[in-house]
Formats: structure tokens, sequence, C-alpha cells
């Protein structure tokens, strides 16, 4: 569905309402811990006070002052961030009132806010059968606002996935070392090889956003079921059996999805569009510092 202009301004201004309360009141100082910047640059000099570490005296000023001084560093951020987000139409399914399309622009926007408030650089890669819209990275809240306004008013030409061409196209174009929050549902193969390349450069963080309904089927007799990236139609008996038949091809598929990502070693998100995805966040930032600080 096409969203006029006004609808587009008031549902992108909600998200940014929605998004910058979650940055201030839970996410900034998670996002700001698990991503460093490139380290400290120098920034003053201040009296000495006990304590502070004599390595940092800055002696050249304390013989000038003819008190100790020591020297005041910050750190340098200048941090790029990708979003890279499948909007092909599997995104649009969602049995829970929010589609998988609608859960990946405000946890985008999450994380676009995030990294602003951390002055860090954001950019935007939309990708189905390609990448069909590419967004340069750039700092501060216009061009966040950009961002969101481009994913939620964006209408794909193609309607199946493929994440390699994503990735391909992002080692190709993106010279600069920067971290790719990827958010797709991870129903398309093929994408293994392409992410392993990526990660050498490139910091990936997988966000798989899922459907109740992907894993287990209702009790509701006949079923029509529509695979939107093909448009096959199939008719299922939602028996026990079959129910349980689906059920497990789910966890197989799962379980694949699962073995791949920890052979690439890279950090995931998981999120259901029947609960909150801002709890995933905090329990991906929260796991992440962990590992950092016994790394």
């Amino acid at each position: 569905m096409t969203l006029t202009t006004a609808e587009l301004f008031k549902k992108a201004k909600k998200i940014e309402i929605a998004s910058r309360r979650l940055v201030d009141q839970q996410l900034a100082g998670q996002y700001h811990s698990v991503f460093k910047g490139r380290g400290l640059v120098f920034s003053d000099v201040r009296p000495y006070y006990a304590g502070d570490d004599v390595r940092a005296i800055d002696w050249n000023i304390t013989a000038r002052m003819n008190a100790p001084h020591v020297k005041q560093f910050v750190e340098e951020r200048d941090r790029t961030v990708n979003l890279m987000i499948d909007m092909s139409a599997s995104g649009y399914f969602g049995s829970t009132g929010t589609t998988k399309r609608e859960i990946a622009a405000e946890l985008a926007a999450v994380v676009a806010f995030s990294a602003i408030k951390n002055n860090d650089r954001v950019g935007l890669y939309i990708v189905t059968d390609r990448v069909e819209r590419y967004v340069p990275p750039k700092k501060g809240r216009r061009h966040v606002l950009r961002v969101i306004g481009e994913i939620l008013a964006f209408e794909p030409q193609a309607r199946t996935t493929d994440l390699a061409a994503g990735l391909d196209f992002l080692s190709k174009i993106a010279r600069r070392r920067s971290v790719v929050f990827l958010v797709s549902d991870f129903l398309s193969e093929g994408w293994e090889r392409a992410m392993r390349i990526a990660s050498q450069r490139h910091e990936i963080v997988p966000v798989v956003v899922s459907d109740p309904l992907e894993t287990r089927l209702p009790s509701v007799g006949l079923l029509l079921l529509e695979d939107l990236e093909t448009g096959r139609v199939i008719e299922v008996d939602t028996s026990t059996r079959a129910r349980r038949d689906f059920a497990s091809k789910a966890r197989s598929a799962a379980d694949a999805r699962a073995a791949a990502l920890r052979r690439l070693n890279v950090d995931v998100v998981t999120v259901l569009t029947d609960q909150p995805y801002v709890d995933a966040l905090l329990a991906f930032f929260r796991a992440r510092a962990k590992r950092m600080a016994h790394g």
C-alpha cells in the first residue's frame, strides 16, 4: 500500500519520537559501549588531581605553569553504520498486526538514532534480488529522517530476495570499515559466502526478523498459503500430522541458518513480530559487551 506524503510524514514523526525516547532512555549508552570509536584524540589539558595517571602529565605545560597538568583525551568516533534492509515481498507478512517490514523500519530507526547520538554516520542499502536504493552515509538528524522516509516510502521493483547481491555491492562500494546491520528474515539461501567476504572488512550484524506463524500452523482445517515472493499458492490440511511436519521443516531451516551464522562468527539479533524488538536489541548489546569484556 502506497502512503501519501502526509501519511509518510506522520508515520516518520511517530517513529522518530518513539526511537529517540528509546535511545535516550535505554540504548545510547549500550550502543556506545559496544561500538567503540577509532581511538582517542587529544582534547585539552587541566590541573593534575590526586589519583590521576601520572603518565598523562603534560611536562611542557607543567614546566610553563609551574604546576602539574595532565592531558585530556576524547574518543574519536567517526564510525560508519550501514543499514542493509531486505525489502523483498516476504517482509509484508505479519500475523500479529505488525509486518516484518514495519519491524525492520522501526528497528532501523532506533539503530540510526543511536548512531547519530554518538556522532556516527548512517548509510542505507535497500535490497531485494538487487540493491534497489543506496543512500551514502552521512551524519545528523535530517539525514536520518531521510533514511527513515526512504524505508517507509519504498516500493520494491522485485519480489524475490538475494542478500548476496546486497553484500557484494557493499564490498565493492564501501571502502571504509563500517558496522552493517543486515535486517532480513533470512528465508533465502546463498548469502553465506558473500557475508564471509564482506566480514573481512566490515562488522556484519545479522538481524533476523521472524513471525510466529512461520514456525507453526494454526489448527483451522484446510488452509490456502501463498508464497509472497513467487506467488505460488498451495492448499494445506492443518491436521496434527501436517502441523508437526511443518514445524519440523521450519526448525530444520532455522537450525541450518543458525549453523551458517555460527560458522561466520557474527553476533546475531533475533526479533519476533509479537515481541518488543527493543528487548532483542538490549539482549544483543549486553551479550556483546559481556563477550568483549572476556575477549
